[in-house]
């Protein structure tokens, strides 16, 4: 349900949102982004040709791509930032025998939503100091 600052009917204030989201409604399949997708939407909103739609989008994907495996962050403003951090190597444990194994050292990327996506998909108003 949407908030809202007063109280009406079919609204809830954030002090009725229950501490634990509920189990997802089974409201049919759910959609994912994809980088035919992204190349359709440039392709519609900007009105390069689909070819050179998709090769913008690769473009970007793949600079992003090199960025990241640089070690560098890549930010993005208003959406998120992609870090990649080093994790050490440590002693892990099967949960089924219990037996310790080694994990070696590696390199994980985390993503960090920013404070404008955050309010976005929570559809909250977005303060102008982050916009």
């Amino acid at each position: 349900m949407p908030f809202a600052t007063e109280r009406s009917e079919g609204f809830m204030t954030k002090a009725d949102v229950p501490s634990k989201p509920p189990a997802k409604a089974a409201s049919g399949p759910t959609q994912t982004v994809t980088r035919v997708g992204l190349a359709e939407a440039v392709y519609r909103r900007v009105g390069l040709s689909r070819k050179e739609s998709a090769s913008l989008v690769e473009m970007v994907l793949d600079e992003m791509t090199d960025h990241l495996a640089m070690g560098e962050t890549v930010k993005l403003s208003s959406f998120g930032s992609f870090v990649v951090r080093d994790k050490g190597e440590r002693i892990g444990r099967n949960p089924k025998t219990g037996v310790e194994v080694p994990i070696m050292q590696r390199r994980v990327l985390v993503f960090k939503a920013s404070n404008v996506l955050k309010a976005h998909m929570n559809g909250e108003a977005i303060p102008e100091d982050d916009l």
